[in-house]
């Protein structure tokens, strides 16, 4: 069956896939319910059915359509989400704020946090994941989104811990929806300037809810509205976490100061561009 393996590989190869084989590794496991470790050396014995359903995978992998989203599951941080189209998929840059909020956390002894748009929940249960005590509400606009991010939160025994709300922060009444106060802040909210959607790849822009990645003409839609409530909802010596965009770092750090933020640090993702922008109160 290593032949079948490798068609599988060449296959993906030959649509421009980067990491081909270590893809046909994570298809097969998938498939055959076992460790993608399973597969470095050698491969078991495949069926029929299961050649089929390989063959399908790659298929739709061929056509650019995302392989967690293939596989409903996505690794991220130290855990594994469940992922679909009614959610962004996680991106390894963003574990980076993850990592930066459960720093501050531990510091300072926080115990409180606010998600703002938390789609599959990756963000704020990983963190939650990482430090006790800590209490979350996370919110998203799509009814759907936080459908995923509870199952996760009840794959990884976190449900008890933080708390879900249907909502957009444009909406007028969202404060009322809220607590009165978080000691953390962390959001990765769209920032897609409107005109950049269609050049991004079509696993992002055919794939990944729109409303995840339209952050209006200049990208900063979100960003200039989360400012003005965060000011209202967070305590004092709180901090702010957000990924940003390209080139973006620098207006968002203004848009904050208005509303009366100070720049803490600004940390870079693993292309080296500003992307994790931390204020506080």
């Amino acid at each position: 069956m290593t032949d079948f393996f490798q068609s599988i590989t060449e296959k993906l190869k030959s649509a421009g896939i980067e990491d081909a084989k270590f893809e046909a590794r994570l298809i097969f496991a998938f498939v055959l319910n076992q460790d993608a470790d399973n597969f470095y050396f050698s491969c078991p014995e495949v069926s029929k059915e299961q050649q089929a359903q390989i063959l399908e995978i790659t298929q739709k992998r061929i056509e650019h359509f995302p392989l967690c989203k293939l596989l409903g599951k996505k690794g991220f941080y130290k855990y594994e989400f469940i992922v679909n189209e009614d959610v962004l998929s996680p991106r390894p840059d963003t574990e980076i704020l993850v990592e930066a909020a459960i720093s501050i956390i531990k510091e300072h002894s926080f115990k409180t946090m606010l998600d703002l748009g938390t789609g599959s929940g990756c963000i704020p249960l990983s963190i939650l994941g990482d430090v006790e005590g800590l209490k979350a509400t996370a919110v998203d606009i799509s009814e759907k989104a936080l459908n995923v991010a509870k199952k996760n939160a009840d794959n990884l025994s976190l449900s008890k811990r933080i708390e879900f709300v249907q909502g957009s922060w444009f909406d007028e009444d969202i404060l009322s929806k809220l607590n009165k106060s978080y000691d953390v802040i962390v959001s990765n909210p769209p920032y897609i300037p409107s005109q950049d959607i269609l050049e991004l790849s079509t696993e992002v822009k055919e794939h990944d809810p729109m409303l995840a990645l339209d952050g209006g003409k200049d990208g900063l839609d979100s960003y200039k509205r989360i400012a003005q409530i965060s000011k209202e909802i967070i305590s004092d010596g709180g901090f702010i976490l957000l990924e940003g965009g390209i080139g973006q770092a620098y207006d968002i750090e203004k848009i904050f100061e208005k509303e009366g933020f100070t720049k803490h640090k600004i940390l870079k993702d693993y292309g080296n561009i500003d992307r994790c922008i931390i204020l506080k109160k």
